[in-house]
């Protein structure tokens, strides 16, 4: 089982960039979208009608921002948007789909936002996420959760740590949550694999880092132990444009 997520920055905008041709090409078993900036009723048949694949779109309540979706060939048991709570749920952030096997959360976590007024409106739902996700756990459910955190856990996960520790996307408290979630029972995919720098899924659009490759690992994919036997690889595909971000992913037996 192949599943793959993806920050697309517009899905509207990326369809523009060959996103259907590499969608088909890539064939994964589910693909999560992240900043789909989209409601359903704005997209065309091509989007909406992958064939092979059921969709699942949560949009923002507010015109052009935010929005996750997901494509899975596999039916789900359920699914759920949002995590419960209005005052992020109005914001579009989350699709659970619920499987025989897991639970799959795909989430598009607040940005800490410019002078980082926002960080305590991104911890806050960093905390209730985590609690949705432990609610799962406690009904005997695996959990596998995918998106973009926003957040840069450690030192090796971005280009230039020192010139940012003062800056969202790497504050000690925003690092100290990824930290948390890790102590309570979820693997980090990637570095269960790769334990070294240099790998990175975002980089700025404004000053050209991507040529540069100075960027930060800010997309991930983490699973419940229990999942970690079937966990046979973890990747970034940092050599597909079209956003600002790149895909990430797992392979499961």
């Amino acid at each position: 089982m192949r599943m793959i997520s993806w920050n697309v920055n517009g899905i509207r905008a990326v369809q523009k960039k060959g996103f259907l041709e590499w969608f088909r090409k890539e064939s994964p078993d589910i693909l999560c979208l992240q900043e789909t900036k989209a409601e359903k009723s704005q997209l065309d048949a091509q989007l909406l009608e992958v064939p092979g694949y059921s969709s699942f779109w949560c949009s923002a309540e507010k015109k052009g921002y935010s929005g996750v979706a997901v494509y899975t060939k596999l039916m789900p048991e359920a699914v759920d948007y949002g995590i419960g709570d209005k005052i992020f749920d109005c914001e579009g952030r989350t699709v659970r789909l619920d499987f025989k096997d897991f639970v799959l959360f795909n989430i598009y976590f607040p940005n800490g936002g410019a002078g980082n007024k926002r960080v305590p409106f991104k911890l806050a739902f960093y905390d209730r996420f985590l609690k949705a996700a432990n609610e799962c756990r406690k009904k005997g459910k695996a959990v596998i959760f995918c998106g973009d955190v926003n957040t840069a856990h450690q030192e090796i996960d971005l280009a230039r740590p020192k010139e940012n520790q003062k800056n969202t996307g790497f504050l000690p408290e925003e690092r100290e949550w990824i930290s948390s979630f890790v102590k309570a029972g979820y693997d980090d995919t990637f570095r269960h694999f790769n334990k070294d720098g240099g790998h990175y899924s975002w980089w700025d659009y404004k000053t050209a880092a991507r040529a540069r490759d100075i960027g930060w690992r800010l997309d991930y994919f983490f699973v419940s132990k229990d999942l970690l036997p079937r966990l046979t690889n973890a990747f970034i595909l940092k050599d597909v444009m079209g956003s600002d971000h790149c895909p990430v992913g797992i392979e499961l037996s």
